[in-house]
């Protein structure tokens, strides 16, 4: 049932690249089938962001993830939209204040996609080889496996990134698969890499839903969409990051799968060049995983040392 006092159209805030609008698309999709409701019920608002207007600089130079989300989230506490849709693995743990994730709609594939057009996998590149990757913690990870390998930055959404790729600018780039897949073009992949051997970034592959916290009928309307286990992960996965005080200068890994009542977590940080490596693994009562993610990152705070992230190191 549509709770009470809900004001239509449904007003779907979102960054304005096609992945963003397939996200909030996804989004609209599943409230229409869950209330019968209409595409005119809705309204989606592509919102410029700060991260997607800078391109040529690396995210760890000019602030970090929030600038994927503060346009967005002024949006939605000025009431200019109902619900903001996040990738979030771009989410701060820090919220405005006023504002809630509500619900995580059910996650997709976490692992990441190596593609390149000369080289059928990633153990094939050649000594030297340069990787293009805007991520600190692929980068670190690649490192790590290979110090020969040359990493740059490599900004921009999915397309402009295989448009750089098929110019020859790099060798091969890494991908969320999780993009790929809800952008129909996971065939561009040359393989999946396993999250053994890549763990991937915090709450990788979700999306969540972000509202005010005195809008009850919005709360109770994206209820009806919240994936339980999904959002157990994600919780699990941003309790760790927390505890870090992690952001897009830091290399972390993480990655948290629930089974049954039981929940799995494998937690990575890393030097950025990738030379230093510490790891935590643990199963978890499932009611228990949020708990057990903030232990685990002061667990690994300790064990490498307050100054473990700095000075950062240019890769």
């Amino acid at each position: 049932m549509i709770p009470q006092n809900l004001t239509l159209p449904i007003k779907i805030g979102s960054r304005g690249s096609p992945l963003a609008l397939i996200q909030a698309q996804q989004t609209r999709d599943r409230l229409k089938s869950a209330f019968g409701l209409d595409e005119k019920d809705f309204e989606i608002i592509a919102i410029s962001t700060k991260g997607d207007r800078i391109q040529d600089k690396p995210l760890k130079d000019f602030g970090g993830k929030g600038l994927f989300t503060s346009e967005i989230e002024q949006q939605l506490s000025d009431g200019k939209i109902d619900i903001a849709v996040h990738s979030m693995k771009d989410v701060p743990t820090m919220l405005p204040a006023g504002l809630i994730i509500t619900a995580i709609l059910p996650r997709e594939d976490v692992r990441d996609a190596f593609i390149s057009v000369k080289y059928n996998a990633l153990k094939e590149l050649p000594e030297g080889a340069v990787i293009g990757s805007s991520s600190l913690r692929r980068a670190a990870i690649l490192l790590a496996m290979r110090p020969d390998f040359k990493i740059v930055n490599f900004r921009g959404n999915v397309q402009t990134r295989l448009e750089k790729l098929a110019n020859g600018d790099v060798d091969a780039t890494i991908l969320a698969l999780a993009g790929l897949n809800r952008l129909g073009i996971n065939e561009v992949m040359t393989h999946s890499i396993s999250a053994a051997d890549m763990l991937p970034a915090v709450a990788q592959g979700a999306i969540g839903l972000e509202v005010r916290d005195n809008d009850v009928s919005m709360i109770k309307l994206l209820s009806a969409i919240n994936c339980g286990e999904s959002q157990a992960e994600v919780n699990m996965e941003r309790a760790f990051l927390r505890a870090l005080d992690g952001s897009c200068r830091t290399p972390i890994a993480a990655l948290a799968q629930v089974y049954g009542q039981q929940i799995e977590f494998k937690g990575k940080i890393l030097t950025p060049d990738g030379k230093v490596v510490h790891e935590v693994a643990i199963t978890a009562p499932l009611n228990q995983g949020e708990v057990f993610g903030r232990n685990l990152g002061l667990e690994l705070l300790e064990k490498a040392g307050p100054d473990f992230f700095e000075p950062l190191y240019e890769i």
